[in-house]
C-alpha cells in the first residue's frame, strides 16, 4: 500500500506554550535503524541491589510486602552529584529500588507493585519537602543504555537541590503568564484540547489521562496527568496512584516492545503550590544531532499521532 505524500511531509510544530519548535518528518521514518535498537542492559558483575548485597544500615526508607520483606527501599546514592554536607552543590540524591527481583522490568512488575514504588516517590518527596533549604525535586527514572542507566537492576532515583533549574524557571514563568492572560491552568486547558482532538489520546480514565504531546521532542513521547489539579505526587489520592499505575504499565509495556531506553521524570518545585503535576516519559532511540544542538529546533520522525496509533494498537 502506498503512502500519501501530504502524510510524508514535514510540519514546524510549536509546543503549547513554550518557545520550543519541533519539525515533524514522517518521511524520516522511512530510514533504515530509525527504531527497534537493541538498548537493554545485560549484567557484567555482581549486582549491587539485590537484596542479598544490600547493607540493611544503608536503607533509608522502604515499603514491605505482605511477607514482611522489603518490596521497595529508598538508599543513598553513594555517587551523588549533590550531598548534604556541601555547600558547594547543597542537596540529596537517593536510589530507589524497585523490586527485589532481578530479571524484572518496571513494566514486568504487578499494578500492585508499580503503585509501591509511586507511593516511595511520595514518601521521599514529602520527607525532602521538610528540608527549607530544598526547593526542586526531582523524581526520574533511566532504564537502557541510550537513557544513561548503568546497573541493570529496576530502580529510579531522587535528585533535590537548592536551586531550580532554568528550564523549570521559564516553564513556571510562561505558565503563570497564560494564567494571567487566560485565568486558567494552562496544563487543565492542554488536556482539555487534547481531549477534544481525541488523536493523542493513549490512556484515559475519570482521574487519569496520557497523551502523545502535539510537538513531540522524542519518538513515542509520552505525558500523563492526573485531571484533578494538583501540584505534586504527595497530593494523589489512591485511586489516582491506580490509574497512574495502570497508565505507566500500558505505556512501558509497549515501549519494552520496541526495546527502546528511555527516561521518565516528575518535577516538583516546593515553592510553587499551583504547579499542575504531570510525568513525562521520553524514549531515547533517536539522537539529538547537528541541526538539534546547533539550532536547538528537534527533529522528530515519529509522530505523535503515529505514536498514539502504536500505543493503541
Amino acid at each position: 500500500m502506498s503512502i500519501s505524500k501530504n502524510k510524508l511531509k514535514s510540519e514546524i510544530r510549536k509546543d503549547y506554550f513554550l518557545n520550543k519548535f519541533v519539525i515533524i518528518t514522517p518521511s524520516r521514518s522511512l530510514r533504515p535503524r530509525d527504531i527497534n535498537e537493541q538498548t537493554i542492559l545485560k549484567r557484567n558483575n555482581t549486582c549491587p541491589f539485590c537484596p542479598e548485597n544490600i547493607n540493611p544500615k544503608i536503607i533509608i526508607d522502604k515499603i514491605n510486602n505482605r511477607t514482611k520483606q522489603w518490596e521497595v527501599i529508598s538508599i543513598a546514592n553513594i555517587f551523588p552529584a549533590v550531598s548534604l554536607d556541601n555547600s558547594f552543590a547543597y542537596g540529596v540524591q537517593e536510589v530507589i529500588i524497585e523490586t527485589r527481583n532481578h530479571s524484572q522490568e518496571l513494566a514486568e512488575l504487578s499494578l500492585i507493585e508499580i503503585e509501591n514504588v509511586l507511593k516511595m516517590y511520595a514518601k521521599r518527596t514529602l520527607e525532602l519537602m521538610k528540608n527549607k533549604k530544598l526547593d526542586y525535586i526531582l523524581c526520574f527514572k533511566n532504564q537502557g543504555s541510550r537513557a544513561g542507566a548503568s546497573i541493570i537492576h529496576a530502580h529510579s532515583q531522587v535528585f533535590a537541590t537548592a536551586i531550580i533549574p532554568p528550564d523549570i524557571s521559564n516553564e513556571m514563568l510562561l505558565a503563570q503568564d497564560y494564567k494571567n492572560k487566560n485565568k486558567n491552568c494552562v496544563y487543565c486547558d492542554i488536556i482539555k484540547k487534547e481531549q477534544k482532538e481525541k488523536i493523542r489520546i493513549v490512556f484515559e480514565d475519570k482521574n487519569i489521562i496520557a497523551f502523545t504531546p502535539y510537538a513531540s521532542e522524542y519518538h513515542y513521547e509520552v505525558w500523563i496527568f492526573p485531571k484533578r489539579h494538583l501540584d505534586n505526587i504527595t497530593l494523589l489520592k489512591k485511586e489516582e496512584i491506580s490509574s497512574l499505575s495502570s497508565a505507566l504499565k500500558k505505556i512501558l509495556t509497549k515501549l519494552e516492545k520496541l526495546k527502546l531506553s528511555f527516561n521518565y521524570f516528575l518535577h516538583n518545585v516546593v515553592s510553587n503550590t499551583d504547579q499542575h503535576f504531570y510525568i513525562k516519559i521520553q524514549p531515547r532511540d533517536s539522537i539529538w544531532a547537528g541541526v538539534e544542538l546547533g539550532s536547538g529546533l528537534v527533529i522528530n520522525s515519529v509522530s505523535p499521532e503515529d505514536a498514539s496509533e502504536f500505543y493503541n494498537q
